[in-house]
């Protein structure tokens, strides 16, 4: 059966199916569609989740020995499997098939969950999605029209205890051009540097153009590039620009998850160019500058920079001693190369 994204709320108080594919144009939908999906099978008992992420290598016996892999104790488990490139191949689609046929058998102990990317008409006429579309519940997660998108801007304000006018929203739309992830991005600016209540299109509109001097983003490339003198003197300038701490954690602690998320799938197999796709990272520039930063970047470094993040949001609540500002500092240089 297709599902409307709309209708997903209410599907998701219901017993879960034991199969949901998403799909579409929208990788930001498909993830949050994922994300809700995954909470709601925790609140009915699947406390066990496995990833699968299909790549070069992958072998598709793994789906059906992830299935038959419960725990002792009894927990019921997800199964997350990801194709990034929509295209399973023969191996993968007879799997699928095989999947499609039999998780109706196991639906009480195991949740499987497929996340694809947009879909043409061809590859929605194969076997493999049309078995896995009736036997399972699709959910197809594309980007609204232009002309629905403020209204899903306004729904995602409210969600955050905010409001603005219709000119405001337009305004938001009319910058996004479309992409929500982008649209995403804004929104959350907003609830950091507002507090809850009606914005004003004045508002709206200084903190969607950011025309600050020392822009937030320009230290985002200097932490890619790796450059620490230029991190230092942003840095100085954002502080003297009383730039909200919030903000600016948000940014740097956004960009540690994109490179640990570009690492995870590196490691699993999966082309960068695939990866960067997934993450949203169409500009050339900013591609260029990931890609040097995960060539000099361990692993256990990413990980120390999320941690370090963690650290300053406590110190920004206050349940942490420690100077901010100062802590700043030290998480860029943490990811600047050592000379």
């Amino acid at each position: 059966m297709n599902l409307h994204p709309d209708r997903l709320d209410a599907h998701l108080e219901k017993p879960l199916a034991a199969l949901y594919i998403l799909h579409g144009n929208e990788p930001l939908t498909v993830s949050e569609t994922g994300d809700a999906l995954r909470a709601a099978a925790r609140r009915q008992g699947f406390d066990e989740r496995e990833i699968l992420i299909s790549g070069p290598g992958f072998g598709w016996e793994a789906l059906f020995e992830a299935t038959g892999n419960l725990s002792l104790f009894g927990s019921r488990k997800v199964i997350d499997l990801r194709i990034p490139n929509g295209k399973p191949g023969k191996d993968g689609g007879d799997a699928l098939k095989r999947l499609a046929d039999t998780a109706e058998s196991t639906a009480s102990d195991v949740i499987t969950l497929i996340s694809l990317p947009e879909l043409d008409w061809a590859a929605r006429k194969t076997a493999w999605f049309t078995a896995l579309s009736q036997k399972g519940v699709a959910v197809e997660c594309n980007a609204p029209p232009r002309e629905q998108l403020p209204r899903w801007i306004a729904r995602r304000l409210s969600a955050q205890q905010q409001s603005a006018s219709t000119e405001a929203l337009d305004f938001i739309a009319d910058h996004v051009e479309g992409n929500l992830l982008a649209a995403h991005q804004e929104i959350t600016k907003l609830a950091l540097l507002h507090p809850p209540g009606e914005l004003s299109l004045d508002a709206v509109r200084e903190a969607v153009l950011d025309v600050a001097r020392y822009d937030i983003d320009t230290l985002r490339s200097a932490v890619l590039e790796g450059d620490a003198g230029r991190c230092t003197r942003l840095l100085e300038g954002l502080a003297g620009e009383g730039t909200a701490a919030p903000l600016l954690l948000w940014m740097l602690s956004n960009e540690v998850r994109t490179l640990a998320r570009l690492q995870a799938a590196q490691a699993d197999g999966q082309p960068l160019a695939a990866a960067f796709k997934v993450e949203r990272v169409f500009d050339d520039r900013r591609r260029k500058a990931l890609q040097h930063a995960l060539q000099r970047l361990a692993p256990g470094k990413v990980r120390a920079a999320l941690a370090h993040a963690a650290r300053i949001d406590r110190i920004i609540k206050g349940i942490a001693p420690g100077e901010v500002w100062d802590e700043f500092l030290l998480l860029c240089l943490r990811l600047c190369p050592a000379r």
